[in-house]
């Protein structure tokens, strides 16, 4: 998703894998971070409950497919519910 919008956009079960590393490269918000990779493109993963950066409850589901359900605000999503899906 590269477009921004006015306010937070509400998703549920949108699934993808998340992942470690820098995100926004070439940006001014170039940063380390746990995303998630999804049809709807990639997005900053926060939990609602968590600290703004350095959450450490994100580390379990680094690398692995999982279903959220949250908002989605520029380029983060700020999740209600993490599922992991079950390895194939």
């Amino acid at each position: 998703m590269s477009e921004s919008t006015d306010g937070p956009r509400r998703v549920e079960g949108l699934t993808g894998v998340v992942r470690r590393g820098p995100f926004g490269a070439g940006s001014k918000s170039e940063r380390m971070a746990i995303w998630i990779d999804t049809d709807d493109g990639s997005f900053v993963l926060r939990r609602k409950e968590g600290p703004t950066y350095g959450d450490p409850g994100l580390d379990r589901y680094v690398g692995r497919r999982v279903t959220c359900d949250g908002f989605i605000l520029d380029h983060t999503l700020l999740a209600e519910r993490i599922r992991m899906q079950p390895s194939r």
